[in-house]
């Protein structure tokens, strides 16, 4: 449904309420037309625009109603796949492109922030953490792979070294990334679209995309109005089905979902994690959290395979929250929220075109909060005719989901619970 406000989250009850921008009437002309404002469609616009585009932004809802002003957000180095993965499908040397652009991905939400004067809570530094002797064995794993084949170093933290930052009994050391950290999606989101509405990009709120026609010159159809563009941006990730029918089975909606505590005090909170770094769990089924700029904590540890909310969301959050921290037993969830996040069947990202004037960015995996802007910077080189980069992160195959429409989800919930169970009982 069209307009809807945001979810009830602390995001969006810690910052003023975005201008509201108007829904499409009639009929517009330009450059390029770009389908979401999130960070992807965004990112896009602010591209094309200081190169000196003409673009229009359609937004079903609001700026950053999706996942982009809900996520966890923790920006983290590569992709929402083990760079190995990615390095099986296309080699090492497109591999170890791909990371470094990756990386890129990081280093453009700082200089944005710089830019254009986004204050968004950036904080440096997060940690992967082991529960298991195994976990231990995978992340040394993975960061001789990283520091043998992409020349990037990260640190090992030892039991000790972890406990002097982040007191607790469940974790056995900590993969840590000082170039990594943590933001305010919605903060960082709402700053990309003013510097885009500075730039002179349109934007157009509660004006959900009804049909793309395709041709010389595409054309987005919303209730009251269309777009005519030389070239078409389709950046709805997991909100977005029917628009481009082949990419709908490369992608599955999971629904994931966090919590905010009620404020903790400045003390009681630096006591949880000393160096306000963003930490995540290596279990399938991971918890995942950080401090907030007003003294809570925000902790997520839920996902929903089968698009349903999980029931007693905020008693299962707690409790997985206690479990890391017995000293908030008692402390109140004062806020739970919940979105999706769009999934590939190999968890690497799927970006591409469609004929030769239609692009589009999905399958972020739950590892957009980087990557979701460097998509966009990618996606506007190609517009402009510079295309070797887009050309790469194709080469990266893509299956559907199997079960076709009735099934696929049914089988993944199947697959879902193995990993659980995997997770509980080695």
């Amino acid at each position: 449904m069209a307009g809807t406000r945001h979810v009830r989250s602390w995001y969006a009850a810690s910052v003023p309420a975005f201008p509201a921008q108007p829904q499409l009437e009639g009929t517009l002309q330009a450059d390029v037309c770009i389908l979401g404002a999130g960070i992807t469609g965004l990112s896009t616009a602010i591209e094309l625009a200081e190169a000196g585009l003409s673009v229009v932004v359609l937004e079903a809802h609001q700026v950053g109603w999706g996942a982009s002003g809900r996520s966890g957000g923790q920006a983290i180095f590569g992709f929402g796949c083990d760079q190995s993965k990615i390095t099986q499908a296309v080699g090492l040397a497109d591999s170890r492109r791909l990371f470094d652009w990756s990386l890129e991905g990081l280093d453009l939400i700082k200089q944005r922030c710089t830019q254009y004067g986004i204050d968004c809570d950036w904080r440096d530094i997060h940690a992967h953490v082991p529960i298991k002797p195994r976990h231990i064995t995978e992340l040394k794993a993975w960061q001789h792979d990283l520091a043998e084949n992409f020349d990037y170093p990260l640190q090992w933290w030892d039991r000790e070294q972890l406990h002097a930052v982040m007191p607790n009994q469940r974790y056995l050391g900590a993969l840590v990334d000082p170039r990594s950290g943590h933001l305010h999606p919605l903060k960082y989101t709402q700053g990309l679209a003013r510097a885009a509405l500075r730039l002179g990009v349109r934007i157009f709120e509660n004006t959900p995309v009804t049909q793309l026609e395709r041709g010389a010159r595409p054309v987005f159809k919303t209730a009251k109005g269309q777009v005519h563009c030389d070239f078409a941006v389709l950046a709805g990730n997991a909100y977005v089905h029917g628009i481009a029918p082949e990419l709908d089975d490369k992608i599955m909606p999971v629904g994931t979902y966090i919590g905010a505590t009620e404020p903790l005090g400045e003390a009681r909170a630096k006591a949880l994690i000393g160096n306000d770094m963003a930490v995540a769990d290596v279990n399938w089924a991971l918890d995942y959290f950080r401090r907030s700029s007003d003294h809570r904590l925000l902790f997520g540890g839920r996902a929903s395979y089968s698009t349903l909310p999980p029931p007693n969301l905020s008693g299962t959050l707690r409790r997985r929250m206690t479990r890391v921290f017995p000293m908030l037993e008692g402390v109140r969830m004062e806020y739970v929220w919940g979105g999706y996040v769009d999934i590939s069947l190999n968890r690497a990202p799927h970006w591409g075109r469609l004929g030769g004037n239609v692009f589009f960015a999905q399958g972020f995996s739950g590892h957009g909060i980087a990557a979701t802007g460097l998509a966009g910077r990618i996606m506007a080189e190609a517009i402009r005719g510079q295309a070797g980069r887009l050309d790469v992160f194709s080469r990266i195959p893509h299956r559907n989901f199997p079960g076709g429409r009735a099934l696929r989800t049914p089988l993944l919930v199947a697959a879902m619970a193995w990993f659980k169970l995997r997770d509980a009982l080695f």
